[in-house]
């Protein structure tokens, strides 16, 4: 087998996966750009406080229950966890269709984050590929992310034109039996570790949580998802001041996220192929503080904002992919589901307080203020990147061994 290419069931992994992935997270964003906007037809809807907890409601249950649905993956496997999470997805959607009240929306958004399955996505995608390749698959899923918000600005204002803020509901809930089939028809099986190793346990926990190489990425994604949910409080707003009415922010939006997939490639594959992760990562987050520092003085013009917003992208679509795959490597195989739900924890607690500080430095200290203190935050995540031990690849036969024993048993 050429160790240099993906094998046929890793493409098939990565790709249906990604799609799955990427259903979920649709769901999720098609909301966004509509509930504020509609909840006034809402009883208590013309309250923003509760708008913004509407909105913000599936990250705080997701927070708290990525590392159980990781844990009993680990131990159940991954499959049956994830059919869990997408029902529990299905449920809230369709508990948020039927709201008359903001109140039910909230409690709906809150079972659609008790899904949490994001994590244990992750870990399967882990299972299902060799060590080499793995930055590709996780590439795959990651900028799943940067296309499923971009298509959900585009397609959110057409759904709610025919069938309103609920049927949009009604879709998500229906997109999660889409997803279910996805899993069953397309997903390879694979070994799980709980099946062949003893899983994780919960006093295993601390252990991982003091890792100092997985404390690193976590710190990681933490500074990545404060900085994009925080630059998106006064972001858009830049863009209507620059002539761009909201409405058309999709236009804006979809070609810089659509070349960002394109130019993040090289850097992924320089990664995989030449082993130079931690040099890849180091210079994505330079240049993620060097995107807020220029965003901090640029002009209020579409195309300063545009370029800057590509490069931004571009880091990352890039740390998307870098970081869960480092994550997967350095955990314990049989405690791989867990550390990667920790992971996915401290990234949605990211984007909870992003969107906190984001919104309490704009209303009391403006845009630059923001974009200065993102720039900060990713100058310390450099600090502590660089004194980081990147995972020794396997040899090359024993990674061949190990994909004709998986491919075996798929």
């Amino acid at each position: 087998m050429n160790s240099e290419r993906m094998s046929p069931q890793e493409r098939r992994a990565g790709a249906s996966l990604a799609s799955l992935f990427g259903l979920r997270m649709l769901g999720l964003f098609l909301i966004l750009p509509l509930l504020a906007v509609d909840a006034h037809k809402l009883a208590g809807g013309d309250n923003m406080t509760l708008v913004g907890i509407a909105l913000g409601a599936y990250g705080l249950t997701q927070a708290f229950l990525q590392i159980p649905f990781g844990m009993a993956s680990d131990r159940w496997g991954r499959k049956p966890v994830i059919v869990v999470g997408l029902l529990l997805f299905a449920a809230g959607s369709f508990l948020a269709g039927a709201a008359h009240s903001i109140y039910w929306v909230i409690a709906g958004r809150a079972v659609q984050g008790a899904g949490a399955v994001s994590s244990v996505v992750v870990a399967l995608t882990a299972d299902l590929t060799r060590e080499q390749h793995r930055t590709k698959a996780m590439a795959m899923i990651g900028s799943t992310i940067g296309f499923a918000f971009a298509l959900s600005l585009v397609i959110a204002p057409l759904l709610y034109r025919w069938i309103g803020l609920s049927g949009v509901f009604y879709v998500t809930g229906l997109m999660s039996f889409v997803a279910i089939w996805l899993l069953f028809s397309a997903v390879p099986n694979a070994t799980q570790p709980g099946h062949t190793e003893q899983p994780a346990r919960a006093r295993d926990l601390p252990a991982l949580l003091a890792q100092p190489e997985l404390m690193r990425l976590n710190l990681g994604i933490f500074v990545l998802h404060v900085s994009q949910m925080a630059m998106f409080v006064v972001v858009p707003p830049m863009l209507v001041e620059a002539g761009l009415a909201l409405p058309s922010h999709w236009k804006f939006y979809l070609p810089v996220v659509l070349v960002s997939f394109l130019l993040m490639v090289p850097a992924v594959f320089y990664a995989d192929r030449r082993n130079h992760h931690k040099s890849v990562l180091l210079a994505t987050v330079l240049l993620l503080s060097a995107v807020e520092v220029g965003l901090a003085v640029a002009p209020d013009r579409i195309m300063p904002l545009a370029g800057l917003m590509l490069a931004f992208f571009v880091a990352f679509n890039v740390l998307e992919a870098l970081l869960p795959s480092l994550v997967s490597r350095i955990a314990p195989a049989n405690a791989r589901g867990t550390a990667i739900a920790v992971y996915n924890t401290t990234q949605t607690l990211g984007l909870f307080v992003g969107g906190m500080i984001g919104g309490w430095l704009a209303k009391n200290h403006g845009s630059a203020a923001v974009f200065s203190t993102c720039a900060g935050l990713a100058a310390v995540w450099l600090l502590a990147a660089a004194g980081m031990r990147p995972p020794a690849p396997k040899r090359v036969n024993e990674l061949a061994k190990s994909d004709v024993s998986r491919s075996g048993s798929a």
